[in-house]
């Protein structure tokens, strides 16, 4: 894999980081706003570490 297809697929994750945020300002999430939040926390971790491994 090409570090273009890899840089690609960084910008695709860090979009669909948008719909989480998106989806936490629902009000009727209930119970599923903890598994956003956690997705969300995990997703910038990732990017934390995509970002540190492969400088844009």
């Amino acid at each position: 894999m090409s570090i273009t297809t890899i840089k690609e697929k960084i910008k695709t994750i860090v979009e669909q980081r948008k719909f989480l945020e998106e989806l936490l300002e629902q009000p009727n999430l209930g119970a599923l706003r903890l598994d956003t939040i956690q997705a969300l926390e995990e997703l910038n971790e990732l990017i934390e570490e995509l970002d540190s491994t492969f400088p844009q």
